[in-house]
């Protein structure tokens, strides 16, 4: 079994004009978020052995901010491909040879909210609603894949196990 772990990236700040898309840094609300978030990582043994991560600034300081919460972080590919990447593009990306069971990506919507709509076909339907809904900044869905060979990955091939947000986490911790 294959884990595949979709992760965009916290709340960014607008460009200001002149400022290339790429070098947009995260908010505060973002450098909150992230930690958050790699820390119900670590907590839920959700920890990848791969990550691979967009080159915008933005998904580099999310990497940075979640990594920093496992013991240990895993190896962390940089792919310019992920940038502004289209389902079959980030299929393709993902598909590639590799030993790694569990592997994040960190990128961009709405490249990251369509592949996680193409890839789910099972799990729990309220949770599955809530991804065809939205893919929120800093949002994290889990999908389990019943092969053991990335070239396997196709459309509606997964099983989603988990969706987390912020404000998912936020709710149910009131």
């Amino acid at each position: 079994m294959r884990r595949l772990l979709l992760f965009r990236h916290a709340k960014t700040e607008r460009a200001e004009p002149g400022e290339r898309d790429r070098d947009r840094k995260l908010t505060k609300r973002g450098r909150a978020d992230a930690p958050r978030l790699g820390a119900y990582m670590a907590h839920h043994d959700l920890v990848p052995d791969l990550a691979l991560v967009s080159p915008a600034e933005r998904a580099q300081e999310t990497w940075r901010l979640l990594a920093a919460a496992f013991g240990k972080p895993p190896k962390a590919v940089t792919d310019e491909r992920i940038y502004n990447a289209s389902t079959d593009k980030l299929m393709n990306v993902l598909s590639e040879p590799r030993k790694a069971r569990t592997v994040l990506l960190v990128g961009h919507n709405p490249g990251m909210h369509d592949l996680a709509v193409a890839l789910i076909a099972a799990g729990d339907a309220a949770m599955r609603e809530r991804v065809v809904e939205k893919l929120p900044t800093s949002g994290l869905v889990v999908i389990d894949l019943a092969f053991d060979n990335w070239a396997m990955l196709h459309p509606h091939a997964g099983r989603l196990e988990r969706f987390v947000s912020p404000r998912l986490i936020a709710a149910s911790t009131e």
